[in-house]
Parts: structure tokens; C-alpha cells; sequence
């Protein structure tokens, strides 16, 4: 197995050219996305760019402080990114958020570097950032979408949750089927994407390891801790971040103290 080989700058330039191909359809359909695609590409380029140049500064500086410390970076942005998403306020919800992200990213880190792969030293930054980035931003949509179904039914739901409110249930528990509803459905695409993987999908983490030269067993491994992880972090952040949301939301009457952003 040969190592990746890689792209000269003057050809990925070129090879970005394509992206004249979704422009001459917006174009043509008329939809208005141009600009939006354009910066996009932009802020993609200019971002990962930047990302590029510093995780290898910090591969070769291997500091334990700097890698903590970009990896609370994250873990802020991160939080700060679903509440923006799901347009609540951030002021009210971000320390539950944080709490969330952080009690199911945390112990599965720590199961990762410590028992599975053991890399020296174990805070690597080549193995820690990664999988925190990984597991992070394959939570994101799903975190997003749950608080999204949850305050959107609270909102329009409300003859059906003021009745069981008015039958004696209490705040928690008339909530409890939109709770329900929401985490279902941001579990759905996950559960959906495992069930065809290697089948209709070759994952993108494994398809990045065999360009990289990897055996391909070795990379089915990978891959299947990653997908793994992946479904224990969004079920764990997703549960925690409901829950919580929802006892900072409602009072004791069950009042709903907060409303979405417009």
C-alpha cells in the first residue's frame, strides 16, 4: 500500500473551477444562491486553510494545555453553533448545552485514547482533535433538529399540552411525547445511515484512510468505532441537551419561559 498522493495547488485551483457547474444552475433556475455559494466556498477554503496550518503546529507542539484548550475552543463553538441553529437564546441555554456536549464527549474520549487506541503521549493531538472533531460535528444536526421539533411542538402544541397540564400531569411529563418525538427523529438518519453503510455508502472516514495508503480491514476497524462513537455521542448529547433544556424552559406551572428566535 502507497502512501496518498498529493494534490499540487495549481491543480486543486483548477479543479475548484467546478464550481462553476452548481453557479450555471442557479443561474438558470433562477434560485438566488449565487453569492451564498460563493462565500461559502470562500469561508471553507479560508477556514480549513487556517485549520490546516495550525493543527500542524499543534501536531509537532504537543502540549497537553493547548490541546485542552482547543478543545474546549470547540466544545464552545459547538454548543454556540446548535443554539444559533436552533434559534434560542443562547444566554438562558448555553451552560446546559455546554453540559451536554461535555458529559457525552468527554467519557468516550476518554475510552477512545485511553483503552482502544493508546496512543504516546495520550493527549496526541493527531488522535485527540480529530475524534473530538468528529464526534462534534456529527452531533451538531442532530442536536439542532432535536431542539428545533421540541420548541416548535411547544410552541403549536399547545392545546394538547395545556390538556394534559389541565388532566394533572406535571410540566416534565406533558412534555415528555414532544421530548420523545424530537430525540426520535434526530436518531433517525443516523440509525438509517448504519443500517446501509457499506453497502449503498463507503463511509468517508474509511474512504480517507484507504487513499491514505491504509489496509482496508484497518480501516473498516476504524470506521466502526467512529460510527459507534458517533451514535453513543448524539443519543447521550441529544438526551442530555433535551432534558435539560426543557427543565430551564418551563417554570412550575409549566409555563414555557422562553421563545425561539424569529
Amino acid at each position: 500500500m502507497q502512501t496518498s498522493l498529493d494534490i499540487g495547488w495549481l491543480s486543486l485551483g483548477l479543479f475548484m473551477l467546478i464550481l462553476l457547474v452548481p453557479l450555471g444552475i442557479n443561474w438558470g433556475f433562477r434560485l438566488a444562491q449565487g453569492r451564498a455559494m460563493l462565500v461559502a466556498a470562500t469561508r471553507m477554503t479560508a477556514q480549513l486553510l487556517l485549520v490546516g496550518i495550525y493543527l500542524k503546529f499543534l501536531f509537532n507542539l504537543e502540549s497537553l494545555w493547548v490541546n485542552l484548550l482547543w478543545l474546549a475552543l470547540m466544545l464552545i463553538v459547538g454548543a454556540s453553533a446548535i443554539l444559533g441553529g436552533a434559534k434560542l437564546p443562547k444566554r438562558r441555554l448555553m451552560p446546559a448545552l455546554l453540559f451536554s456536549l461535555c458529559i457525552s464527549l468527554l467519557p468516550l474520549l476518554g475510552l477512545l485514547l485511553l483503552a482502544l487506541l493508546q496512543p504516546t503521549p495520550v493527549y496526541q493531538a493527531q488522535y485527540l482533535i480529530p475524534l473530538a472533531g468528529m464526534l462534534l460535528g456529527n452531533s451538531l444536526s442532530g442536536n439542532i433538529l432535536a431542539l428545533q421539533r421540541l420548541f416548535s411542538a411547544l410552541e403549536e402544541k399547545q392545546e394538547e399540552y395545556q390538556g394534559r397540564l389541565a388532566l394533572g400531569a406535571r410540566p416534565w411529563q406533558a412534555a415528555f411525547p414532544f421530548l420523545q418525538n424530537a430525540l426520535q427523529q434526530a436518531l433517525a438518519p443516523s440509525i438509517a445511515a448504519m443500517s446501509t453503510m457499506g453497502l449503498v455508502t463507503l463511509p468517508g472516514m474509511m474512504t480517507g484512510q484507504i487513499l491514505g495508503g491504509s489496509d482496508p480491514l484497518v480501516a473498516v476497524k476504524y470506521q466502526l468505532v467512529i460510527m459507534l462513537a458517533i451514535l453513543v455521542m448524539l443519543s447521550l448529547s441529544v438526551a442530555c441537551a433535551l432534558s435539560l433544556a426543557l427543565r430551564h424552559s418551563l417554570d412550575h406551572s409549566g409555563k414555557l419561559l422562553i421563545k425561539r428566535i424569529r
